[in-house]
């Protein structure tokens, strides 16, 4: 079977997701950013701050690289997929499915959360022109997986199904 990856812009359920789908599926669950945050021991965050974003995706990129192919369910962060060498890592080592929702879902998930530092200071607008400019990158091989209005269970059937 391989890895179950679960990829998607922040807000569209991918760790709710992915914890059902372990569940459903007796698999281990590993969400990157926080084996990231486990591995030097601060917040994504504070990797932000403190190393910018480029640095951040070069220890994604390596913490991608160094995932076991044993079958287990992977939830990403949201921003994984934007280099092409982290979408061709993940298309070897499992199937992936693109979590996606209504815009309108996903700004009122996000509008008041302070800890995802690319939407700091961020209008409704630049967090859609965001948006939008990842879709072709979560398209990227993947399965895409609707979860407006569903619940992580009926989320984690869907995916099951195709499977």
């Amino acid at each position: 079977m391989g890895l179950v990856i679960l990829t998607g812009f922040m807000g569209a359920g991918k760790t709710t997701a992915g914890m059902e789908l372990g569940k459903k599926l007796n698999l281990p669950v590993y969400d990157t950013d926080q084996l990231l945050e486990k591995k030097y021991r601060m917040s994504v965050k504070e990797m932000f701050a403190a190393y910018g974003e480029e640095k951040f995706r070069e220890f994604e990129t390596e913490m991608l690289q160094h995932l076991s192919e044993a079958p287990a369910v992977v939830t990403t962060g949201g921003g994984a997929v934007l280099k092409e060498e982290n979408r061709h890592v993940l298309k070897t080592k499992g199937q992936i499915f693109f979590l996606y929702c209504d815009f309108d879902v996903l700004y009122d998930r996000l509008k008041e959360d302070t800890a995802r530092p690319l939407l700091k200071e961020k209008s409704k607008d630049q967090i859609e022109k965001l948006y939008e400019s990842r879709l072709s990158c979560y398209l990227d091989g993947s399965v895409k997986i609707n979860t407006t209005g569903k619940t992580p269970h009926d989320i984690a059937d869907d995916i099951i199904s195709r499977l």
